[in-house]
């Protein structure tokens, strides 16, 4: 699953992120109010985690955006204001959940847990398929052809950005840079190194190959 986390406090932000890797999520992250918002509305997210004091526009304001246009995914707001009047507001501003700073990432964990298991998540996304490849993105479990992929966290992080943009080619920066949140290292090999032990779960034996390499350019997921 894709989680947005808008945070302007860097050590916050690193922290959060780094606890959504370990759990397998995919992470983007803003650090002002205005980006934040950009990502929110253009990209295709699961969950939000929003600081409520941002620079350029606040956590509040945000999610009333989020809610004017009507974009009904579930955000947890973050906040060093912790009176139960803030609280109020904040999930009268539209916010599904509230958590107050400092907090352990454990509870943060637990509470997004159970924004993703409510009902209404159920009318976005929950599943992607690539021909006869099935991701069960609420499940976290991947079949082919109705027999059971048994991944790593990185591993299924890695396809579930192939699946995302499947048809479309992605490069090694790319890959490195949106599964792994680091910049690319041209010496490094680790992306490919993923990448074939992910083809040796997901083609081999198979008679259609899904995942392709294309050289010179990264690699893709399609069917033939």
């Amino acid at each position: 699953m894709r989680i947005l986390v808008i945070e302007d406090d860097k050590k916050t932000a690193d922290y959060i992120l780094k606890g959504l890797g370990e759990c397998g999520y995919v992470a983007d992250h803003a650090a002002t109010g205005p980006d934040g918002l950009h990502l929110a509305t253009s990209g295709q997210y699961d969950a939000l985690i929003v600081d409520r004091l941002l620079p350029g526009l606040d956590g509040l304001s945000i999610v009333r955006a989020l809610r004017a246009a009507k974009i009904a995914m579930p955000v947890l707001i973050l906040s060093a204001l912790s009176h139960v009047d803030e609280r109020v507001t904040g999930l009268r501003a539209g916010g599904d959940d509230y958590l107050t700073k400092p907090f352990a990432f454990s509870e943060l964990q637990a509470r997004l847990e159970a924004l993703l298991r409510r009902p209404h998540i159920i009318a976005q996304q929950t599943t992607i398929e690539v021909s006869d490849l099935t991701m069960d993105l609420l499940a976290r479990k991947v079949m082919r052809a109705g027999r059971p992929i048994d991944l790593r966290p990185q591993e299924y992080k890695l396809l579930e950005y192939l699946m995302r943009r499947a048809g479309q080619v992605v490069t090694r920066t790319m890959l490195f840079e949106g599964v792994w949140d680091f910049h690319f290292d041209p010496h490094t090999n680790v992306v490919d190194v993923h990448i074939s032990r992910l083809r040796n779960k997901i083609d081999k034996g198979f008679d259609e190959p899904l995942i392709h390499t294309h050289r010179g350019g990264g690699y893709s997921i399609r069917a033939n």
